[in-house]
């Protein structure tokens, strides 16, 4: 483990060389350059950047190997099936058997009808309330698996996670309102002394609301062979934690950036205010940016959750920008301090949901994101299945969440031109 992260330290160092390199590559550009030897120096930039993005990318696989490594080091393995699948397990003397143990043994056996007392008692306490049958599945997830699937669904994509926007966790899945007021356009009056306050119902507060519900989505069936499930359940937990979270977590990303938020989760892009228009179809400016900063009321600029969103396309784009003195809007932080990326000041969230620069898509957004309200109901599940699949085994996840932007004031994007 200490070995991983000597690794992860050195690939942020590279990093950081990678980004100073290139950012002084790009500093060559005059005025005065000529224009094939701008479009070269721009090349270079670019495989420099391509060359940094993998290894970020590579940075991201140790750092899930690493948490690996640590669930796997906190497993009892004595609590390890034995011999073939469907064999007897073999009752050590001790502490009773926790649910993980338990939930192991029952995906190694095949099916809670293939395992002792012991083993579905615990089962049982622990069993999702659903209609369906025992050989259905329908158990929780183990608490170390859990948190293999949750840190797989923030690295797909940023909407999942709780660093920018509001998340309200439920038990259950019932439809509830948010309250919602916009007073902006009121102000107080004069009031003169011996006359009564006007009384027109000119200046009543007029509440409004946004309903958050919880839609349901699945991984569809992941198959493993009988053969790999009795090798190693520690191993197949890792890697069905990895393969399930990524499932859902494109999903739930997707939904939650562009959905529809009709009869479907609402998307933080699709109910976003106009900020700004850009000139191009393909491009856009670094005068565009800041306009569309500014089209954000002072009041959502300061937030801790004030943040630019984009994805990695445009952000490729973004990078090469410079004001009007000839700094770059751009700022590539501090790898080793954890000091994320920013623009202008603030902070630069990648969400590859996003539209790539082309005609009239909305490619850039800006605004407290803490806006946007994502409500998950419960933690994921699994559903395991035998019969279905064999002698090979299948699992399958399945999650239920919704979201909705509550102030459209609050978030604003930026529109390419149509043509």
């Amino acid at each position: 483990m200490e070995a991983c992260m000597a690794d992860v330290k050195d690939l942020r160092e590279k990093m950081a060389n990678i980004a100073t390199e290139a950012r002084s590559k790009l500093s060559e550009v005059t005025d005065n350059t000529p224009e094939d030897r701008a479009a070269e120096i721009e090349r270079e930039f670019d495989a420099m950047m391509a060359e940094h993005d993998k290894l970020a990318a590579k940075v991201g696989r140790l750092e899930r190997a690493e948490a690996a490594m640590r669930a796997a080091e906190s497993v009892d393995l004595s609590r390890r099936p034995v011999g073939e699948v469907g064999s007897a397990r073999a009752i050590d003397e001790g502490p009773t058997i926790d649910y993980r143990a338990a939930f192991a043994e029952m995906i190694a056996a095949g099916g809670e009808g293939y395992v002792d007392q012991e083993v579905r008692n615990v089962l049982k306490e622990y069993r999702v309330q659903t209609g369906g049958t025992n050989s259905a599945g329908g158990f929780t997830v183990p608490i170390e698996l859990a948190t293999f699937i949750e840190k797989a669904m923030i690295a797909t994509g940023p909407m999942y996670g709780d660093q920018f926007f509001t998340v309200i966790n439920t038990a259950a899945g019932n439809t509830f309102n948010i309250p919602t007021v916009d007073d902006t356009a009121k102000t107080a009056e004069p009031h003169t002394e011996g006359t009564q306050p006007t009384d027109d119902n000119g200046k009543d507060a007029v509440l409004g609301q946004k309903s958050l519900g919880a839609f349901a989505f699945d991984s569809e069936w992941i198959r493993w062979s009988a053969e790999l499930n009795a090798d190693s359940v520690l191993n197949m937990e890792s890697l069905l934690g990895e393969l399930i979270g990524e499932r859902l977590g494109r999903i739930a990303n997707s939904k939650l950036t562009t959905g529809s938020g009709s009869s479907d989760v609402e998307g933080i892009v699709t109910n976003s205010a106009a900020g700004k228009t850009a000139a191009g179809t393909a491009a856009v400016t670094a005068d565009e940016i800041i306009d569309l900063i500014h089209s954000v009321d002072p009041a959502y600029r300061t937030a801790p959750s004030t943040a630019i969103m984009m994805n990695d396309s445009t952000l490729a784009a973004v990078r090469k920008l410079k004001d009007g003195n000839g700094n770059y809007l751009w700022q590539m932080g501090n790898y080793q301090a954890g000091i994320p990326q920013n623009l202008l000041g603030y902070n630069v969230v990648v969400n590859q949901a996003m539209d790539s620069l082309a005609a009239a898509k909305k490619v850039i957004l800006f605004g407290d994101m803490s806006k946007f309200y994502v409500r998950k109901v419960g933690a994921p599940s699994l559903y395991v299945a035998r019969e279905r699949f064999a002698p090979d085994f299948g699992i399958l996840g399945y999650i239920r969440f919704d979201g909705v932007l509550t102030n459209t004031a609050a978030i604003k994007h930026l529109i390419t031109a149509a043509s």
